[in-house]
């Protein structure tokens, strides 16, 4: 039985993806590693041909649950960069380090991990 800090969680993400009617799910994958660890791997297409994936490994530790890793990459019908965050500790010197945001014009910027909520709309602001 999955634990119910990380179903809520589920939940959560599930709903904030279900509350925008501009995108549509190509791809919604929870896989289920123990009670308390998921990945999860999403798929959204924007009205506007835009793919954003939401790639992310959550683990419940002391009851409520946290991040091991995620990627959350967006790119436009071109399979051009938009913006892509993630956690891969390639940018020591970032002060947030290892999170950091990829942007179209190459550069990388220290960020912090965004909800999915704020990841959703960044991707359908996008303009055309």
């Amino acid at each position: 039985m999955l634990h119910d800090a990380l179903r809520t969680y589920l939940d959560g993400v599930e709903q904030a993806i279900l509350s925008y009617g501009h995108a549509y799910v190509e791809r919604y994958t929870e896989e289920i590693l123990t009670p308390k660890r998921v990945n999860l791997r999403i798929r959204l297409r924007t009205e506007q041909g835009y793919l954003l994936e939401i790639h992310e490994a959550v683990i419940i530790t002391d009851g409520t649950w946290a991040h091991l890793d995620y990627r959350y990459h967006c790119q436009d019908e071109q399979n051009r960069l938009i913006f892509r965050y993630d956690s891969t500790p390639h940018f020591p010197e970032l002060a947030n380090f290892p999170h950091h945001k990829h942007l179209p014009d190459g550069e990388v910027i220290s960020s912090r991990r965004p909800d999915i909520e704020t990841i959703i709309r960044e991707a359908l602001k996008i303009p055309e």
